[in-house]
């Protein structure tokens, strides 16, 4: 079940360890997060297995985007600087587009407008997705906007 709301909250409300290490690392961020180019995504490690993708990109319009799951990792999309919505529904209730890729731990489904639940996050917001959620980030909100988020990995097995 995704989860969503500010760092602040989140961090009082989930009290996994490794959940506590993402939010330190989220706290942590400073203003050269936003010295990251638009279009990169760079990969740095928090700890042993938990990562952190640091992106920067302009958001799209709904159509553009797609709905995507993981397998393996639980997905901690924070916003940095900017807002964009996020669709989630349950796996479930989607097509496959691409078969599972287990090097890059990505399913690709089809797009579907009805029964999705719409996420707006803003700057210090973030949303918690599991494997049975599936995600549509990068969606602007009124206009194309660059945005900076980041995307921490913690591996199911310690969530």
């Amino acid at each position: 079940m995704a989860i969503f709301g500010s760092l602040e909250e989140l961090r009082e409300q989930v009290s996994n360890e490794a959940f506590q290490i993402a939010f330190d690392y989220l706290e942590s961020i400073t203003n050269e997060f936003l010295d990251i180019k638009n279009g990169e995504c760079i990969k740095e490690t928090i700890i042993e297995d938990i990562f952190v993708l640091k992106q920067a990109y302009t958001t799209k319009n709904r159509e553009d985007c797609f709905f995507e799951s993981h397998k393996k990792y639980i997905d901690i999309q924070y916003m940095v600087k900017g807002e964009e919505y996020m669709d989630v529904t349950d796996i479930k209730s989607l097509e496959i587009q691409n078969e599972y890729e287990e090097r890059t731990d990505f399913i690709k489904y089809k797009v579907k407008e009805e029964g999705t639940s719409k996420l707006l996050i803003k700057e210090k917001f973030l949303a918690i997705f599991y494997p049975s959620d599936a995600h549509q980030p990068c969606i602007k909100v009124n206009n194309n906007e660059l945005i900076y988020k980041a995307v921490i990995k913690i591996p199911i097995y310690l969530g």
